[in-house]
């Protein structure tokens, strides 16, 4: 006879998932006896938070839903912030509480914890299982929440005694399909209008198209000669190295692209929020466009005007564009993306020169995973992306200790691809503990960890914003992180500021297996430019002369 734990990994391999990442404890310890012997296999995290970052990391490298688990209590409460992470960037994770038995809620017992309640400001939907047959209702509904529309992360609570209780027969899935809404016609239409009427369009890329749209997104700016720029998620929706490609924009954007949204008429937003850091103060965002907004959320769309907003996915919105554009038999815009990246060249300091070292150890295929803070941006300003889901980062949460446990789930999901995680000095502290998953999985991902002994970005910002009135931002003593990564059995070496063009390092950089690489980097070293909060994207401050 069935039970609902074995009920419960039967959905998860009837959703093609193979892997799961989670910790064991006392309420959820019947589904890990269900594991045993199962076909599904389970990743052992050392930190439910990690685990939750390390099915991120699957997720956003392969844009399927990953799971996660944890038992009741603290287990559940410790996977939170992953999931509100998860819940700002749009991935979609499916975590798996156990909670205790039913006839112990509401009594304080050991370990209790209204999870599905704390965690539903910060997921798209949480459920309590009440019985053992709303698992065969509930865990599809999880998962075709959290794929469709805007992905994101749900939670499905499980007492322990349900995971326990006899299931009855089940037949499998029912076949869903949900087909996206049609795209409106007439919408297009003024869409088309408003192209060209323009003199000065720009394509501004988010997440909601680097994830899946470095193809049409290219071929869209090189049949209508539109330059394009992106936010921090629309990395990898055009190459880097495009001739029409201007940059990140945002708070420690490009120049070029920052000014070019100042500058231009016609702003196309393809799947992005325009949230402050990439806007800047909201109202006098490109003061000098009509805006046309194209967002499967209309939710996000309230986020900024809009003088057209069409709901639906970016990447489809954009194709029907771009197929509108060719029957019309559309003039294609003299591109000025050249002259303008030559009027505002972007700043480029040591940190750059280190990290397009590194990247060309690592070789153009690689993975890219970043932690929070200014090496966060440094990446963001330097690494060579050039298609989706090559550079995965925490945005809209900015969470430290995303990198290390990311860089693992990725790694993993992709068959053993190589992954560089950059890293600071105070991030990697934050999930140092996922080292030990990382050298018992022996997967190729390589920590580049940039060490300016202390908290970077708060230092920065005490010294632009506050008087240079440092408060707790450096470290006191030093911590030989190479040393420490040797503990956990991980390849580790310091690199001097003089030995950064040396063989040695790049040769455990291109090495099998994991390995940490750190490097000290000056304490004053800054990430150029920077717009003070609330002001326009075009009032950056450079770096002294």
């Amino acid at each position: 006879m069935t039970n609902g734990a074995q009920r419960t990994i039967e959905h998860i391999l009837a959703q093609g998932i193979h892997t799961v990442v989670g910790i064991p404890g006392g309420n959820i310890l019947p589904l890990y006896d269900a594991l045993h012997g199962s076909r599904l296999r389970h990743i052992l995290a050392r930190h439910e938070q990690g685990a939750a970052f390390i099915a991120q990391g699957m997720a956003r490298a392969t844009g399927k839903t990953a799971v996660c688990l944890a038992t009741s209590g603290p287990g559940a409460t410790n996977l939170v912030t992953a999931l509100a992470d998860a819940e700002h960037d749009a991935v979609p994770i499916v975590a798996i509480t156990g909670q205790v038995p039913r006839d112990r809620k509401g009594m304080r017992s050991f370990q209790e914890a209204d999870i599905a309640s704390i965690a539903r400001p910060c997921v798209k939907a949480a459920w309590e299982i009440r019985n053992c047959g709303e698992l065969d209702t509930i865990l599809p509904q999880a998962f075709e929440t959290a794929r469709s529309g805007r992905p994101g992360p749900v939670l499905v609570d499980i007492p322990k005694d349900i995971f326990l209780e006899a299931a009855a027969p089940w037949r499998g899935l029912h076949p869903h399909s949900s087909a996206p809404p049609a795209i409106a016609t007439d919408s297009v239409l003024s869409a088309l209008e408003m192209i060209g009427e323009s003199r000065r369009p720009l394509l501004l890329a988010g997440g909601g198209l680097s994830r899946n749209g470095s193809r049409i997104a290219t071929e869209f700016a090189e049949a209508t000669g539109i330059p394009v720029a992106c936010t921090l998620h629309g990395l990898g929706a055009i190459p880097t190295s495009h001739p029409l490609f201007l940059g990140m924009i945002g708070m420690h954007g490009n120049p070029s692209a920052n000014h070019a949204v100042n500058d231009c008429d016609l702003l196309i937003v393809a799947g992005a929020r325009l949230e402050e850091r990439a806007t800047g103060e909201g109202h006098r965002f490109a003061p000098k466009a009509r805006i046309l907004r194209l967002d499967t959320d209309a939710r996000q769309m309230r986020m900024h005007r809009a003088d057209l907003a069409i709901a639906g996915d970016a990447l489809a919105v954009l194709e029907a564009l771009l197929a509108g554009l060719r029957e019309f038999g559309f003039q294609r815009f003299a591109s000025g993306s050249d002259k303008f990246c030559i009027s505002h060249p972007p700043e480029r300091g040591p940190a750059h020169h280190l990290l397009e070292t590194i990247a060309h150890a690592m070789g153009h295929d690689s993975l890219w995973t970043t932690d929070v803070g200014q090496h966060q941006m440094w990446a963001a300003q330097s690494l060579p992306i050039s298609r989706s889901r090559q550079f995965l980062t925490s945005g809209g949460f900015g969470t430290m200790g995303f990198g290390l446990p990311a860089a693992i789930g990725a790694s993993l999901a992709t068959q053993g691809s190589p992954v560089g995680c950059i890293a600071g000095d105070g991030s990697i502290l934050m999930n140092i503990q996922e080292m030990a998953t990382l050298a018992e999985l022996d997967l190729p991902v390589k920590i580049f960890l940039l060490d300016n002994g202390g908290l970077g970005m708060v230092r920065q910002q005490q010294d632009l914003f506050y008087g240079s009135r440092q408060s707790a931002c450096g470290f006191q003593g030093s911590l030989d992180f190479a040393k420490i990564a040797r503990g956990f059995a991980i390849a580790g070496l310091n690199v001097r500021p003089d030995q950064i063009e040396d063989d040695g390092w790049k040769r455990l950089a291109q090495a099998p297996g994991p390995a940490l690489i750190s490097f000290r980097i000056e304490a004053e070293e800054k990430v150029w430019p920077v717009v003070r909060p609330g002001q326009n994207l075009h009032d950056m401050i450079h770096a002294p002369a």
